[in-house]
């Protein structure tokens, strides 16, 4: 039967700090999902490809909806600005509920932790 050699190291909690990593990095919430965008450039490029395989009609995806949609835009061009608008509020609201997701797991990791 063969022996072993066991041997324990004890840190105070000064050393226990600077030596162990104790952050919950692994616990952190994903981060929101990134939308997949496109150029203008990669749109007419894609656009070329499928023009034949996109329908004359058709209340949407078709050449009459394009031709509608876009007839409305040039007719008021600050819709965009309105869209923007909409974007960045939504882009403010996402990072608003990232830190706050974070806030929260830390109030529970620090609850958990003086138990």
């Amino acid at each position: 039967m063969a022996n072993y050699s066991l041997s324990k190291t004890v840190y105070n909690k000064r050393e226990y700090q600077q030596v162990i990593d104790t952050s919950f990095t692994q616990f952190l919430p994903p981060a929101p999902p990134e939308e997949d965008t496109i150029t203008v450039e990669q749109f007419f490029t894609y656009y070329t490809k499928i023009f034949y395989d996109i329908p004359p009609q058709g209340d949407t995806n078709s050449h009459y909806y394009l031709v509608k949609t876009s007839g409305e835009y040039i007719k008021n061009p600050n819709v965009s600005e309105d869209v923007q608008i909409l974007l960045d509020e939504i882009s403010s609201l996402r990072q608003q509920l990232l830190a706050s997701q974070q806030q929260l797991l830390s109030l529970q990791v620090s609850s958990s932790l003086n138990i």
